[in-house]
């Protein structure tokens, strides 16, 4: 069994930085502390942080399980004892053994089939174990992993309120520099890979602008998955949304617009990628396209008026945002702008 090997070749109270007489709760705590350091989440860069976050968890299912520990520490003990045995004896000595084995094998055939025996016992008592706790599931390392969890979540969630309440403060040097030099030094600088996908949010507010959390998560996760959405408690009509994939991202700064009475501006929290969808791309002419079907079809017959576009679309289909920004006439964000021909 491939697990009970591997459990066989580990030293678990070892792994988790605790004594062997440790309590259910000091091995939990353990385990909170070593897994949060090496959660794959927090360490995306890190190879082999899913391998030490899986070790990690077969040891708090092991030792908190009564049956499993004491099948693990029986195979552990008689694994140290053979290892102090052996330390004990000198050059000579080991050289007399190694001679000894060599040539009374057969006759000591019968003494070391008891040990074998024994040793098989042993692990196959631990392999039983290991068995049942796959069959039955631990609920020991459910609970941890859900706390870890909840842990990683609560950090990035105060980090985005944080950011989205404090615009000024995040972490990046004040520098005396002109916003025509930073936008054309940022497309150097940043590129879609190294992009994060933050995007900050802000609207009219009269008691919000008819923005909640609700409203705001159903525009954005049309793009994709959406991991984090904060409205700031302090600045009104601010908030910072983060997705799953910079594409999502990207498609979500350059197409929506948000509620027609009260539009959305959509910035990048730092910088900007790289635009991979131009203006011709075919996606934007299949949406003119079901836009004016769908006009067509309501019976009026008249040319597209820019307002009917932008209800036909808000509903179904995202809007290229810096379209309706222009006809806005908003000027504090020309720096946005990309051209969509009609």
């Amino acid at each position: 069994m491939a697990v009970t090997k591997e459990l066989l070749q580990m030293d678990l109270y070892a792994l988790l930085g605790i004594e062997e007489k440790a309590t259910d709760k000091e091995i939990k705590k353990a385990y909170r502390q070593k897994a949060l350091s090496c959660h794959p989440d927090k360490n995306p860069d890190n190879p082999r942080a899913a391998e030490l976050f899986h070790q990690l968890s077969q040891a708090l299912e092991v030792l908190t399980d009564a049956a499993a520990r004491a099948a693990y520490d029986k195979v552990r003990k008689a694994k140290k004892q053979a290892a102090e045995r052996t330390q004990k004896l000198d050059e000579r000595r080991k050289k007399v053994k190694l001679d000894l084995e060599a040539r009374e094998r057969q006759a000591q055939a019968h003494g070391s089939d008891e040990e074998e025996e024994e040793e098989s016992q042993s692990t196959g008592t631990l392999e039983q174990e290991i068995k049942r706790l796959r069959e039955e599931g631990s609920r020991q390392l459910e609970e941890q992993q859900r706390v870890i969890q909840e842990q990683i979540r609560q950090e990035r969630e105060q980090r985005l309120r944080g950011m989205a309440e404090n615009p000024e403060s995040r972490g990046t040097p004040k520098l005396k520099v002109s916003p025509a030099d930073l936008r054309a030094t940022s497309h150097h600088l940043l590129s879609a890979e190294q992009m994060l996908p933050w995007a900050q949010l802000k609207w009219k507010s009269k008691s919000q602008g008819r923005y909640s959390r609700d409203v705001l998560l159903r525009l954005f996760q049309k793009y994709g998955e959406v991991l984090n959405l904060v409205l700031s408690s302090k600045k009104a009509g601010t908030a910072v949304v983060e997705f799953a994939t910079i594409k999502a991202a990207e498609l979500a700064v350059q197409n929506e617009v948000g509620l027609v009475d009260n539009p959305l501006k959509i910035s990048w929290l730092e910088g900007r990628p790289q635009s991979t969808m131009g203006p011709n791309h075919p996606g934007l002419s299949q949406v003119r396209s079901q836009a004016s079907r769908s006009w067509a079809c309501s019976g009026f017959g008249a040319p597209l008026p820019v307002w009917a576009l932008l209800r036909a679309l808000s509903s179904q289909i995202p809007v290229i945002r810096n379209w309706q920004v222009r006809q806005s006439k908003q000027e504090d964000c020309d720096s946005l702008l990309i051209p969509f021909p009609l």
